[in-house]
């Protein structure tokens, strides 16, 4: 994968491949729900994904359980992308895009407990690297 990938503007190809595949809700209907459902909708709020497109901003439904609420595994690693100063819409682009570190697997497809230490591992070698 080019280290430029993370450095030039995004598709809108993958935009569609997320909202086809996971959703792309708007941040307001997000936060419509979590104010619906949830106890801190504030702090939800405050852990989620965001990216910024020309229409507004979204919020990659890759990173809700189905029941809505945030998975775990998603905020921890997206908290350490923000600690390493990684733009949302490249932590999306990695989010779906091959990843050597992980064998070929998408980090998308990797979300559940037993790879977070994976996950975080590819996130440093792999994206922080290539937006430093």
């Amino acid at each position: 994968m080019p280290a430029d990938l993370y450095r030039s503007p995004i598709s809108p190809q993958l935009w569609d491949a997320i909202r086809d595949e996971f959703g792309l809700p708007a941040l307001d209907q997000v936060r419509e729900r979590l104010e619906a459902g949830s106890t801190d909708p504030e702090r939800a709020l405050r852990q989620l994904a965001r990216v910024f497109i020309d229409e507004g901003t979204f919020c990659p439904g890759f990173q809700f359980q189905p029941d809505m609420s945030l998975n775990p595994v998603l905020t921890g690693l997206f908290h350490r992308a923000m600690l390493l100063r990684i733009p949302h819409n490249y932590f999306a682009l990695w989010m779906m895009t091959p990843c050597h570190a992980l064998d070929g697997a998408r980090p998308v497809d990797r979300r559940q407990e037993q790879h977070h230490a994976a996950l975080t591992a590819a996130l440093e070698s792999t994206l922080a690297r290539a937006v430093a």
